[in-house]
């Protein structure tokens, strides 16, 4: 039997705030507590304690494989670079977001998704990782090849997550096209003209595949029992055919009306950490503020900055003036939505996946993070 004890900590429980301890024992927790601890104890110095943070969407992978546009890095070593990183944000479960769906004649849009997937499962498999890590499968249905490679997968690679993603300009994240307009001029530096261009491309081609795109990522979803999300919802109508499909789960909703839509069908929403720490959306959608005072946000993800979810976890803390519910939408709510029944609170029988962090000012910083009780950063 393996034990831990970590004591005068600051708990941050489901419900409420409670000093005292907390037993760690064969990689569960075994006994939360007041009073005093028993021998043996970590002091943490009245440190908080909370569950590890889950994250259901982030391209930090991506970001790894490739650090700058043409560079495909040694993906082994950007695989544990990513690991590394996450464990010392206090991520302690990540659904790793991969895109299946491309244009085979770009050669920046071409399939990728089923040969990573592979080495993060043999990676996995292998024992090799600090965290727990699973499968989000971007499903683009404005591409030419979403059907053949979505076949690629099957229910053994367990699939934790398929997101709906529409990029046809016009239309959900770019229904203001002049958003996308700057986007592709400073991202891919594509002039005016070839812009133009690629609109029609883009068009044509979610004319010709969308529905049966959209059709077949649900049913792909369905056939290997993922969770269903849709992205970038827009409008109320757009809502509405998500609730239809059975979505349960929306990513980051660009307006007021689609996240108040949202919780009308009992979707939960995610907003971006980086969108409420900058008290915007870089794209000019709604902010995530915003929909955290109108009580229209469920869950927070990293995104593209995995150190921004717990600070946005403060953020929310002091917007609410409630340390538990903030934590909960990088915890328990992501976890319940991942259906994921067995982390995301410090509840007795449960993992043992938690971090240990102070504040400094406003700014949580992480000291320790634990995953089954084994300590990872």
């Amino acid at each position: 039997m393996q034990e831990t004890v970590l004591a005068d900590a600051m708990l941050i429980l489901p419900d409420r705030m409670m000093k005292g301890h907390l037993v760690i024992r064969d990689g569960i927790i075994a006994e939360i507590g007041e009073g005093t601890a028993p021998r043996g104890a970590i002091d943490c110095g009245g440190d908080h304690i909370a569950p590890g943070l889950i994250e259901l969407h982030t391209d930090n992978l991506e970001r790894h494989i490739q650090p700058r546009p043409g560079v495909d890095w040694p993906h082994a070593a950007a695989i544990y670079a990513h690991d590394a990183e996450l464990a010392g944000c206090g991520i302690t479960t990540v659904f790793d977001a991969m895109r299946v769906g491309s244009i085979p004649s770009r050669k920046d849009y071409a399939p990728y998704a089923r040969k990573l997937a592979s080495e993060l499962l043999a990676q996995i498999d292998g024992g090799n990782l600090r965290i727990s890590h699973a499968l989000h499968l971007r499903a683009e249905i404005c591409s030419e090849t979403l059907l053949e490679e979505l076949g690629a997968f099957t229910e053994a690679d367990r699939v934790g997550l398929v997101s709906l993603m529409d990029h046809t300009p016009g239309q959900r994240q770019f229904r203001d096209t002049s958003a996308f307009r700057t986007y592709l001029r400073s991202k891919v530096q594509l002039t005016d003209d070839q812009i133009d261009s690629y609109f029609d491309e883009l068009r044509a081609i979610s004319a010709k595949y969308g529905p049966a795109h959209e059709a077949g990522a649900v049913a792909f979803a369905g056939r290997v029992g993922a969770v269903l999300a849709s992205h970038d919802d827009s409008s109320s109508d757009e809502v509405a055919r998500s609730a239809a499909h059975g979505i349960r789960l929306a990513e980051f909703p660009t307006t007021r009306e689609a996240a108040e839509a949202c919780h009308r069908h009992s979707i939960r929403t995610i907003m971006g950490a980086p969108n409420l720490i900058r008290d915007g959306s870089h794209s000019g959608n709604v902010a995530a503020r915003e929909l955290a005072e109108a009580g229209l946000l469920d869950i927070i993800s990293s995104d593209y900055v995995p150190s921004a979810l717990l600070s946005a976890a403060a953020r929310l803390a002091a917007i609410w003036g409630d340390w538990p519910r903030a934590m909960a939408c990088v915890t328990a709510t992501p976890a319940a939505a991942a259906g994921l029944s067995d982390r995301g609170r410090l509840t007795p029988g449960l993992r043992a996946d938690l971090i240990r962090f102070r504040l400094v000012g406003p700014t949580p910083a992480l000291r320790q993070t634990w995953v089954r009780g084994a300590r990872v950063a």
